[in-house]
């Protein structure tokens, strides 16, 4: 890939996770879940081709705007590991997670999953979260690992190379049907 093409997609993910940002205080309290076929960024099927690359890409972005948020970071593996997550062992402590024992590799666990898990300073897996917001880069369906009730999120990049984004943050059950009251702004 050339340069201005990775350029392009880390511009593309920069704006994404500032639209996410500006909707949802996202803070050392909060937990992200990220899912990403780097397949699907090279314009290929989910799952066929991965790329090391595209990871490396995509990762540089993801602990930039970690380091700056202090959001915890969840990188979902595909479905041959069930799509567990990586996450640092201090995010385990913090939310109370439950570590599971699998090391992802490029063809069980996807590449960016396994680039995630080489570049963090204590990597765990887990098999589920509940995260505050989620950013799924090639449709690897991380709904399953969003808090109740998902919002989806729109941001004026709906691609990133290739593959489709969509993205979500979470609020609060309203609860008490019609006699009930609820705020102006629901925090998230």
């Amino acid at each position: 890939m050339s340069g201005s093409v990775q350029q392009e997609w880390m511009s593309s993910l920069e704006t994404c996770l500032d639209t996410l940002e500006q909707r949802i205080a996202l803070n050392g309290e909060k937990l992200l879940v990220i899912g990403v076929s780097t397949s699907e960024v090279i314009g290929k099927q989910i799952g066929s081709h991965s790329s090391d690359e595209v990871a490396r890409v995509l990762y540089e972005v993801f602990a930039q705007f970690q380091q700056k948020t202090k959001v915890h970071l969840a990188f979902q593996c595909c479905e041959h590991l069930n799509r567990a997550l990586v996450v640092e062992r201090e995010t385990v402590r913090l939310f109370h997670l439950e570590e599971v024992t699998a090391v992802p590799h490029r063809n069980a666990g996807g590449s960016m999953a396994t680039y995630a898990y080489q570049q963090m300073k204590d990597p765990v897996l887990v098999e589920q979260v509940a995260a505050h917001a989620g950013i799924d880069i090639g449709d690897t369906l991380i709904g399953m690992h969003l808090k109740r009730v998902a919002v989806p999120l729109r941001s004026e990049v709906s691609t990133i190379g290739k593959a489709h984004v969509t993205m979500a943050y979470t609020r609060p059950k309203l609860i008490g049907g019609p006699r009930a009251s609820y705020p102006k702004e629901i925090k998230s």
